[in-house]
């Protein structure tokens, strides 16, 4: 916290840490009570969307996970430390008041005068969300201690009530008008894969075969892409013996492989002149991405920036989803981003694995990340083209089958799961038409998502204005008669101190349920 964010202060706040508004939590083990059953929850619970516990399960004791640790009561406000930005946040509901969590939670128990409500929508924040420290990167988590230190501003209990409703009543209203956008959203999504889906199968272009019924098979295509294919692979072998002052030997040709064809026994027929594919056909060759230590600011135009997994939806690529990449790090401009790179998305959700966007345009200084790949292909294959093939629900579905992870969280989908997803090649000519008849469907389903892609995102933006608001005590009015936040801190302060005791002398507490501490 900066001295002038101390020096205003809003009367009666106090700055603190979460852990010093907190109160310890309850360690059980189901298991070693075989009999009877308990409601657990875990990451895939959480519907982090509404972010609210939407799907526990309800397990018999003697198969209680090894991570279900953490019991819980009402009102606890449970913190998803693996990939916090997820926000897989949620308040127990009274029903599942003795429900117990995996330990990936942090769980936040909550003192009388401590608003569950208020912390939760705190916990939201993207500022507070981006400020904790992760580690590692399958998955990237944090650690409790560091979650406990983040920094707070308190204001008094009644005005956490008063917050709280404000933000109730504000957030609903821009929660149904976020909601409506989806709608229209998810039907013009739907719009679009059965465009992608025509065009795969070739009905989008039966008129036009009608009307060109002698063109040059995609068959002959595929022979001058492997031709180049190998062509570019000598060239490439023939500057590495340069390189190491050594002569190619005599059967060196012979080391290369030859990509593996698909096996057509059990595939639809095709339009006449078309033939099945693998993708590793028609690709020289697929760049990883390197993972990077980052600072989560956006990157500044003149700094060096790496796309966030949210800068890849289908179709679509955002630039501004970055973070920055840190002055002292060495860059290596072979995983720099340039216009025209076609990119796919290798981790995701299940939704959105494999994703690919074909960049239109960039701007300078942006990296892929370790989560996304940039595919080289042949300049004989339109590269509009391949984005829709690759957009398409025949490579959509083969990605999602390929993939590995949980249906809820993050999915990964290796390279060679990518060269051996299998696709419908039309002939040069009438791939140029494909593209032209699928821009003629979809110029203006392109023009209505990307607005709402942008009404969305200031949604997002207006919701995390309205937290800041909140959170600095500008959303509602304080009132001189509440008693100030540090009186309070007393009181929390001297909670935790008696529960200290009481665990030391071995005396039983009952549980530490808010109803209990006083």
């Amino acid at each position: 916290m900066s001295k002038a964010t101390r020096e205003q202060l809003p009367p009666g706040w106090i700055e603190t840490t979460l852990r010093e508004v907190l109160m310890p939590g309850e360690k059980t083990n189901p298991a070693r009570n075989r009999q009877g059953e308990f409601y657990y929850i875990d990451i895939e619970a959480i519907d982090n969307k509404q972010q609210r516990v939407a799907n526990p399960k309800r397990l018999s004791n003697a198969a209680a996970p090894s991570r279900a640790r953490n019991k819980l009561v009402t009102d606890d406000v449970l913190f998803c430390l693996v990939r916090p930005y997820l926000k897989n946040i949620a308040v127990i509901p009274k029903e599942l008041n003795s429900a117990v969590a995996s330990t990936a939670f942090y769980v936040c128990r909550l003192p009388i005068g401590v608003s569950s409500r208020f912390v939760f929508n705190l916990l939201r924040r993207d500022l507070f969300i981006d400020a904790i420290p992760t580690y590692g990167s399958s998955p990237p988590a944090a650690r409790d201690v560091e979650f406990e230190k983040q920094p707070i501003l308190l204001p008094p209990t009644a005005e956490q009530e008063r917050i709280a409703d404000k933000l109730d009543e504000l957030l609903s209203d821009l929660d149904a008008g976020v909601a409506a956008l989806e709608q229209v959203q998810a039907k013009l999504k739907h719009y679009r894969i059965v465009v992608l889906k025509a065009a795969v199968e070739g009905a989008l272009t039966t008129k036009w075969r009608d009307k060109n019924p002698t063109t040059e098979p995609a068959s002959i295509l595929l022979t001058r892409i492997l031709t180049e294919r190998r062509r570019r692979w000598e060239k490439t072998q023939i500057q590495k013996f340069k390189d190491a002052g050594k002569e190619p030997p005599k059967d060196w040709k012979s080391k290369y492989k030859e990509p593996a064809t698909p096996d057509t026994t059990k595939l639809p027929a095709l339009p006449n002149g078309w033939c099945w594919v693998r993708l590793g056909q028609l690709l020289f060759e697929i760049e990883a991405g390197k993972s990077f230590s980052c600072v989560p600011r956006r990157a500044g135009l003149d700094e060096w920036g790496i796309i966030k997994v949210s800068a890849m939806s289908w179709g679509f690529f955002d630039e501004t989803e970055n973070k920055t990449v840190p002055v002292s790090r060495e860059i290596d401009p072979y995983y720099e981003i340039k216009p025209g790179d076609i990119l796919l998305s290798r981790a995701n959700t299940y939704e959105l694995v494999g994703a690919s966007v074909l960049v239109k345009s960039c701007r300078p200084h942006l990296l892929m990340s370790d989560k996304s790949m940039r595919l080289l292909h042949s300049p004989n294959l339109d590269k509009v083209w391949l984005k829709t093939i690759l957009e398409s629900p025949v490579v959509r579905r083969q990605l999602s089958q390929k993939s590995t992870g949980t249906k809820e969280g993050m999915r990964n989908v290796s390279q060679e799961s990518v060269l051996d997803v299998v696709i419908p090649l039309a002939p040069a000519v009438e791939c140029l038409a494909i593209v032209e008849a699928v821009e003629n469907q979809l110029s203006v389903v392109d023009h209505l998502e990307a607005d709402l892609v942008a009404k969305l995102k200031s949604a997002q933006a207006l919701r995390q204005s309205i937290l800041r608001h909140a959170f600095t005590g500008q959303l509602v009015p304080q009132n001189p008669k509440d008693e100030p936040a540090a009186e309070l801190l007393k009181r929390i302060a001297a909670q935790r101190a008696e529960l200290a005791r009481q665990k030391q002398s071995g005396k039983p507490t009952k549980g530490l349920s808010k109803k209990l501490i006083i």
